[in-house]
């Protein structure tokens, strides 16, 4: 079984807390181990024990900087598991760092068009790709499925501090439906989506927590406002907020999600949205690995 640190909860001070009543934790997540970070250590740690039963090749799917892909062929590697990466999009020349690193851990990157990755989920199309590579386990983009709900409902377990609301940045949605599962019902659980109009989000971790174990959970609210004009796209407010965060607190954070959602947090906290004395854990997902990839083709400022 992977194996990983501790995570601590690291206290924010911040003179809007404050003012405002609110107590702000950080479980950094992203401490948990140093290639396979955050919530992608966690949907991985299951799915890696039910390949080895199997048939010890797992195939996946990600775009060209995903966080997925990169932990997938870091945990095959130091699982002795061969992994394929099906990508989106043409084979850049060369390599960016992130399919480079995932070659190099003995990935095989596997390249289809993007019409052919919409429809990447339909039978006859993961047929073919048995046909192609063998048999393989199948684990979904950003490893959401019910396994991955296994091991981020975990986290609830290493959180030892009384909180009324748990926030975690959201892309397919898998980690906040483990963090209902852990929750069980109880506290108030924030999903801060970094994709600009995913209305099914809110159906599709309903529909991840139903396969898990048959309960819809009403404790939950996707927050829609803070994607700053969709994935991987920035704006200065966020760039300043992100300096200004990582001064203060000794905490870097990504553009794509942990950056968002710490802003969008700070921005309700300043508009009266958590009551007073509230407790508030954030999760840091992790996902730093990325940030070369936003510096070097998106244009985000090295901070």
């Amino acid at each position: 079984m992977l194996k990983a640190g501790d995570t601590p909860l690291q206290k924010i001070t911040d003179s809007i807390l404050k003012q405002h009543g609110v107590n702000l934790w950080v479980k950094r997540e992203d401490m948990i181990h140093p290639l396979m970070s955050g919530n992608k250590w966690r949907k991985l740690k299951y799915n890696l024990e039910a390949a080895k039963q199997k048939c010890q090749t797992i195939l996946t799917f990600g775009g060209a900087f995903s966080n997925h892909i990169y932990a997938t062929a870091a945990a095959g590697k130091e699982e002795g598991i061969k992994t394929i990466g099906v990508i989106r999009g043409d084979k850049p020349q060369p390599l960016n760092s992130t399919l480079q690193f995932a070659q190099d851990c003995g990935m095989q990157l596997h390249f289809i068009s993007r019409s052919q990755y919409r429809d990447k989920n339909l039978v006859q199309n993961i047929k073919a790709l048995k046909k192609q590579f063998g048999d393989f386990y199948l684990v979904s983009e950003g490893g959401s499925n019910s396994l991955a709900l296994k091991g981020c409902a975990e986290i609830i377990k290493d959180i030892d501090i009384n909180f009324d609301y748990l926030c975690t940045s959201c892309g397919t949605g898998g980690t906040l439906a483990g963090l209902l599962v852990g929750l069980t019902g109880k506290k108030r659980a924030l999903g801060f989506s970094a994709l600009k109009g995913f209305t099914n989000l809110e159906k599709n971790i309903d529909q991840l927590t139903f396969e898990y174990n048959q309960t819809k959970y009403h404790n939950y609210q996707v927050i829609h406002d803070y994607h700053f004009g969709g994935y991987a796209k920035f704006t200065q407010d966020l760039v300043d907020f992100m300096k200004k965060f990582q001064l203060q607190n000794e905490i870097l954070l990504d553009p794509i999600y942990t950056g968002k959602m710490f802003l969008g947090i700070y921005d309700l906290i300043s508009n009266g949205f958590f009551p007073q004395n509230s407790t508030v854990v954030a999760l840091h997902t992790g996902g730093l690995q990325g940030i070369e990839g936003m510096i070097k083709y998106r244009g985000f400022p090295r901070i």
